[in-house]
């Protein structure tokens, strides 16, 4: 049975989406996300389902993830000013994504509300991160 509450959200903006396994709880999250923001997760999503059309989804701790069939590579969260765009074997990406983490492996891209998605680049990541080991959550 699927929660059709109105999801709330963090003091960042991010949306509380209870945990789940697919493509609808994702899509709950997307939806919940604050103005521009939506739009922009439906972008992100869309272009992952266009490099990966088996992509599993997910949604852990108010984050979705997306991932193939021996791990996660992707997730995304939002925050008050830019959606982040975690790749989880972000070090292992040609370019890597700009921004460093604290946690190994892990690189990030911030998206802010001026700034257009490179959907050809997440695609090239998408594709590369496919040839990697996925990562256990």
């Amino acid at each position: 049975m699927t929660n059709k509450k109105k999801p709330t959200h963090s003091s960042c903006t991010n949306p509380y989406v209870p945990k789940g396994d697919g493509n609808e709880v994702v899509q709950t999250y997307i939806s919940a996300m604050l103005g521009w923001k939506s739009a922009l997760g439906k972008e992100i999503d869309a272009t992952v389902v266009r490099a990966f059309p088996e992509v599993r989804k997910q949604v852990r701790w108010n984050t979705p993830f997306y991932g193939k069939e021996d791990g996660w590579f992707l997730a995304m969260y939002c925050y008050k000013n830019y959606v982040q765009i975690t790749f989880l074997t972000g070090t292992s990406l040609d370019p890597a994504p700009p921004k460093a983490s604290k946690v190994e492996g892990t690189r990030y891209l911030d998206i802010r509300e001026d700034e257009a998605l490179d959907k050809e680049q997440l695609m090239r990541w998408v594709h590369q991160a496919l040839k990697l080991p996925g990562q256990q959550l």
